[in-house]
């Protein structure tokens, strides 16, 4: 340590030994700078700066070695060798260079040091070359312990102070770098110093191809102010283009987070488009940027804040509606404008929708009741100043509403025609009939066969009626009369139609206040075994008994209950009733009729459980009866509802068999309890020989199928001795009993 501080201190000049460290100091601060000038790069720039940064550090290096062994003074003549010098300067160059890279390498934590210790070994093989390189009259003598120390110790500051700048990007860790790396040469370089003993020789004499001291110094002084003042230059330039870059893709960014697309221009020229923009018009943004602005939008927005509506045609040749907006704004002291441009494709399609909305049904997309109104008016006032007719359809899809009720879905099912322009009612009457066959046909082509048709009532301007109001009340009586005359067909306004369909809606109107007056009550007729004559259950019959009316045939109420969907509410009520008032009566069944609008409701099956669960009525005891025509409107649904109802114990009934399809594979399908014989068969069956014959094949199909049957309607002692003759199982009708209330049947 004291041969080093004595080297030092009285074979260097003080002042050159100063300007060697200050030297060194710019060069490693710039040379780190330049460092993480390359690792905070843009990849393509990574290798380019690292190669600079690899010349100045070894300039620097190089530089501070030759301003230090201008500083020692041996106290003999000296010189430097200029090849010998030139290599030294190479080797420097070479080893920072590739220390400097292989410190950036990824793929390993160990490559920064293993690059750092590639800069300490250039550090002591330039100054060993550069050693090489002096030339005095006397011998050197080198000190191996100290030029060992001074070679480990100028490679491990090194590859510390590399290290350190890779791995850290503070400026204190900067800091701390450039001071370890100063550290790193300056050790090297006295300590080497420090090993070398130079011993006179009056034999050795200086070459003549050596450099001076005096024009060393200049070459290395002026060499190594202009590479760092270079540098300094390049890297300032650099840093506020690359801030320049930075600020303008945080500006794009931003711009690219926006919904709306974005441009960026200058004067008429665009210099950024976001990508949205890009989508927008079908466009790369590369695309886009360096065309001018009117290129791209034919009307630029002139006022600024100011929005304004137009279409840009896009690459494939589709117009888009947009919205333009210019705001200017000022991006590193330059003066630009930025233009937001909002696509109202959207906007356009809700408004039209809306549009559209207000003025059709959404199901069908059909003009609606308020479009239809007006355009019913505008067609009547045109009617007025001519001598043509106006003829209104009004169509009711028959039996739609069991298509909700089985699909679950709230669909309307009337529609209304207007035909303008008539001379005569026949072209109306013609349309109506094209109408009922198209969705006759239409209605064949579904599974479930033909359930769907229409009904068209007919109302004609001026004939019918002189004003809107009157013409769509005709038409709806008309189309009432439809319906009452067996529907699927069309009718035309008559004034008599007026007081049947008043009466008509009085009755529905009576009907729908039954239930809540309790007009309604069930009246039971017995079922009986025709071997024992024992009564093996009741049937449940409706029953209602309006104040006014009188008892109303079930016949009469039963198909408007249907049409107008009070059944299922009337239907809960019957089942309700049975089972709560036979619960009294032990071990007799009773049976309760079901419609096909039950069978095909989604929740008959769950109705039934909780109708049970609420009276404690036995399951076994409840017996459904339905009917094959129920079935074959939709098949599955029923067959489904119909094997929760029997998962539920109770039992099904085949009703009114014979007088449907009789499709012996629903018999075979479903494993019904009992079959019903429909009383149309039974009257006078023991004198219609046709009669006679299906009763016999209906009661050899159940005792086939091991099901019990029932001849319902027998009303005379022969009719019954001909079923005992024929080992029916059980009878009903009135020469059996008659419907009664329970009290008076038990």
């Amino acid at each position: 340590m004291f041969k080093v501080i004595g080297c030092f201190a009285g074979q260097h000049d003080t002042a050159l030994a100063i300007l060697a460290v200050i030297t060194c100091l710019l060069a490693c601060y710039t040379a780190v700078d330049l460092i993480h000038h390359a690792k905070t790069g843009a990849p393509n720039e990574k290798k380019r700066w690292l190669l600079f940064a690899g010349f100045v550090g070894g300039v620097g290096i190089w530089a501070t070695h030759f301003i230090a062994m201008m500083a020692f003074d041996s106290g003999l003549p000296t010189g430097y060798d200029m090849l010998l010098t030139g290599a030294s300067f190479l080797t420097a160059l070479a080893f920072t260079s590739s220390g400097c890279w292989l410190a950036l390498r990824s793929g390993s934590p160990a490559m920064p040091w293993i690059g750092g210790a590639v800069v300490g070994l250039g550090l002591a093989a330039m100054h060993h070359v550069g050693l090489a390189a002096y030339v005095t009259t006397g011998r050197i003598q080198l000190d191996p312990g100290l030029a060992t120390l001074a070679v480990a110790l100028g490679l491990g500051l090194a590859a510390w102070s590399i290290a350190l700048k890779v791995r850290g990007g503070r400026s204190y860790v900067r800091t701390k770098s450039a001071l370890l790396l100063v550290s790193a040469v300056c050790t090297m370089h006295f300590v080497s110093m420090a090993s070398i003993t130079v011993a006179p020789d009056p034999t050795m004499a200086l070459p003549v191809a050596t450099l001076s001291r005096h024009w060393l110094a200049v070459l290395v002084g002026g060499a190594s102010l202009g590479i760092l003042g270079n540098a300094a230059i390049a890297l300032t330039l650099d840093t506020r283009e690359r801030l320049r870059r930075e600020q303008f893709s945080l500006v794009l960014s931003l711009a690219n987070a926006a919904v709306e697309g974005i441009l960026v221009c200058e004067d008429n020229t665009v210099i950024a488009a976001n990508e949205n923009f890009a989508a927008l018009i079908g466009q790369a943004a590369s695309e886009v940027i360096g065309r001018p602005l009117s290129d791209i939008i034919p009307r630029p927005p002139g006022a600024v804040g100011h929005a304004a509506e137009q279409e840009l045609v896009a690459m494939d040749g589709s117009v888009v509606p947009v919205e333009v907006i210019r705001h200017e704004i000022s991006l590193q002291g330059r003066h630009q404008h930025a233009i937001a441009v909002r696509d109202l494709r959207a906007r356009r399609y809700a408004e039209d929708r809306i549009r559209h909305l207000a003025h059709h049904d959404v199901l069908t997309g059909l003009p609606n009741r308020a479009s239809f109104t007006a355009r019913l008016e505008e067609e009547l006032a045109l009617a007025k100043t001519g001598s043509r007719s106006v003829a209104l359809l009004f169509l009711d899809l028959d039996r739609f509403k069991e298509v909700n009720d089985t699909f679950g879905h709230a669909a309307g099912d009337e529609f209304a025609v207007i035909l303008p322009g008539l001379t005569d009612a026949t072209t109306a009457a013609r349309v109506a009939g094209h109408i009922i066959e198209t969705v006759r046909a239409a209605a064949d082509s579904l599974p479930a066969g033909g359930v769907i048709g229409t009904s068209v009532g007919i109302a004609v301007y001026p004939h019918d009626a002189l004003d809107r109001s009157t013409l769509l009340n005709h038409a709806d009586l008309a189309l009432y009369q439809a319906k009452a005359d067996g529907r699927g067909v069309y009718r035309f306004f008559q004034a008599a139609m007026g007081e049947k369909a008043r009466e008509r809606r009085l009755f529905e109107r009576d009907l729908r206040l039954a239930l809540e007056r309790d007009e309604f009550y069930l009246a039971y007729q017995p079922q009986k075994s025709v071997r024992t004559g024992a009564v093996t259950g009741f049937e449940a019959l409706l029953r209602w008994r309006h104040p006014l009316r009188g008892e109303v045939a079930p016949a009469d109420f039963i198909p408007i209950a249907e049409e107008s969907g009070l059944i299922h509410a009337i239907g809960a009520w019957v089942l309700r009733c049975a089972c709560r008032e036979m619960i009294a009566i032990n071990d007799l069944r009773v049976a309760v009729n079901v419609s096909a609008l039950q069978i095909h409701s989604a929740n008959f099956a769950g109705l039934v459980r909780d109708v049970l669960a609420e009276t404690r009525f036995p399951p076994d005891r409840l017996e459904i009866e339905v009917t094959e025509t129920a079935l074959i409107r939709d098949f599955d649904r029923a067959l489904t509802t119909l094997r929760q109802i029997k998962a539920l114990g109770a039992q099904v009934t085949m009703d009114d068999f014979g007088t449907g399809y009789s499709s012996l594979s629903h018999l075979k399908m479903f494993p019904f309890d009992r079959i019903k014989i429909d009383r149309s068969f039974v009257r006078a069956v023991d004198q219609n020989y046709q009669g006679a014959a299906i009763v016999r094949a209906v009661l050899g199909l159940g005792r086939g199928l091991g099901l019990p049957v029932l001849a319902e309607g027998v009303e005379t002692a022969e009719e019954f001795n001909f079923l005992d003759a024929e080992a029916c199982d059980e009878v009903q009708g009135y020469f059996l009993g008659r419907p009664e209330p329970l009290a008076l049947v038990t």
